[in-house]
């Protein structure tokens, strides 16, 4: 493992995920490089399954830090993000100084209202210090949240404080690594963007993506990862409900293993459509003739492409 202090150029960060085996272009790794070393947090845009959200799982694992998932969700709330009081604690608090005849209110109030009742949600537990360093904080699809909890939002990422009214603010004593997520959604609002870093993850080059197949499906033969990377990124070019994302190639490479495919057919291709496609119309418009037409455009080009 690696540590912040490691990372000096951005072709240290770029050889960090790698050795948890993400494929990352140079723009990406600078601007992961940029988060990391001037303290802000990384805001990833991109459409679903491109890797935003194995990014800062990477970044955790070989930084040997701990990873603080933040799912985000339309009615995300303060109790479900942040804290919320152990009521039934305090309701057996408050019953028991009533058996006992303790009638200082101010007291019990007091007592009550302490770190020992807290239930420490996500981002509280992002401010906390930790033994192995401040903790990967990731935000996750936070274009699915509601506006209010993107105002919320500003002050946390601003200060890296919480703050909870019977306590008063808590700040991190080091600011966590924090990744935002988005798939776009809903458009995210600039006063939280300005906070953060900004990088668009977009589906990789045919030689990235068989650069992550070697690592992600070793099984499949060169020739056949070639055949899935070229048939996928046809998918992409073509006006579909939901486009296949990376880890939809990497299952797809490892099924085709368990088939004992060797080269794609257009019957098997039709057959295992639902694990590139997730929706019904996508895959009706793709089965059969489709499936064959496309096929055969992705053997031509890469004939050609060898031939050359």
């Amino acid at each position: 493992m690696t540590g912040l202090a490691g990372l000096n150029a951005v072709a240290d960060v770029k050889t960090l995920l790698r050795t948890g085996d993400y494929v990352a272009d140079d723009s990406l790794s600078t601007a992961l490089f940029l988060a990391l070393k001037l303290g802000r947090p990384l805001f990833l845009e991109g459409e679903a399954g491109v890797g935003k959200t194995e990014i800062a799982k990477v970044l955790a694992a070989t930084l040997g830090r701990r990873l603080i998932r933040l799912q985000c969700y339309e009615g995300l709330d303060i109790a479900s993000a942040v804290y919320e009081w152990n009521y039934q604690r305090q309701m057996i608090e408050i019953r028991l100084a009533e058996a006992a005849g303790d009638a200082d209110r101010d007291a019990l109030d007091a007592g009550i209202f302490s770190e020992r009742f807290l239930i420490e949600r996500p981002l509280l537990q992002a401010m906390r210090p930790h033994a192995e360093g401040p903790p990967v904080l990731l935000i996750d699809e936070i274009d699915r949240a509601d506006e209010p909890f993107e105002a919320f939002l500003l002050e946390a990422l601003s200060d890296f404080q919480v703050t909870i009214p019977e306590l008063g603010p808590i700040r991190a004593a080091e600011p966590p690594i924090v990744i935002l997520t988005s798939n776009r959604t809903r458009e995210i609002h600039d006063a939280l963007k300005r906070r953060c870093f900004y990088h668009w993850v977009d589906y990789p080059s045919a030689e990235q993506e068989l650069a992550i197949l070697a690592l992600k499906a070793p099984a499949a033969s060169q020739a056949l990862a070639r055949q899935v990377v070229a048939f996928v990124r046809k998918l992409r070019s073509m006006d579909l409900f939901k486009l296949p994302g990376v880890a939809e190639t990497i299952d797809w490479a490892n099924a085709l293993m368990q088939l004992n495919a060797a080269a794609l057919d257009p019957e098997t291709v039709s057959n295992s459509l639902g694990v590139l496609l997730k929706y019904q119309d996508d895959i009706q418009r793709m089965a059969g003739s489709e499936a064959k037409r496309l096929l055969d455009e992705v053997k031509a080009d890469l004939s050609q492409s060898a031939g050359g």
